[in-house]
């Protein structure tokens, strides 16, 4: 079961109530606050994020994939020219990281990001009412070209990368199995 879907089944808990008087709260609406469902990926915190991790290694750095969610930014740093991934979280402005290890594929800078982050999950939120937008990626394709998409689940199970453009046009769509 997803996050997702866990905050769907704990949001439909705390609408039920045994008909008691007014006031009455269950345990779990007054233990902790359900997370939205429909929290959208902090595409506007990507460049934050990069430029905190810039700052931190003294420079520019190449990356395969950078990635957001609704709680955090990942970034997947490019060293040795490409042979080793290492990975950086930033979460509410603070940086941290794993140990590299062994990758490859396509890279790209930070110069490279051309994406409106405004508007950029409007297209995919508006054609998929009712779908969680779960994460926005951003990766190299090896070609030196920079791909942007969405992975979007909705509430019946399934689960879509729909490829889009710098502006959020939908290019392509595929299902997750």
């Amino acid at each position: 079961m997803t996050v997702t879907m866990m905050a769907l089944a704990q949001v439909g808990v705390v609408a039920c109530d045994d008909g008691g008087s007014e006031g009455t709260r269950s345990t779990l609406e007054m233990s902790a606050p359900v997370p939205s469902p429909l929290a959208l990926p902090l595409v506007g915190q990507i460049a934050s994020a990069i430029e905190a991790l810039e700052a931190e290694l003294g420079g520019a750095q190449r990356y395969f994939e950078v990635n957001a969610t609704s709680k955090l930014v990942n970034l997947f740093v490019a060293l040795n020219d490409g042979a080793v991934v290492q990975a950086w979280v930033y979460l509410d402005g603070t940086l941290s990281s794993s140990e590299g290890r062994a990758a490859s594929g396509g890279t790209f800078t930070l110069a490279d990001l051309d994406f409106d982050p405004e508007a950029v999950l409007t297209p995919v939120a508006t054609e998929l009412p009712g779908s969680t937008l779960e994460t926005f990626y951003v990766n190299g394709d090896g070609e030196g070209n920079v791909q942007y998409g969405v992975l979007v689940t909705s509430a019946e199970g399934g689960g879509l990368d729909v490829l889009v453009g710098p502006d959020g046009e939908v290019l392509a769509v595929d299902p997750l199995t």
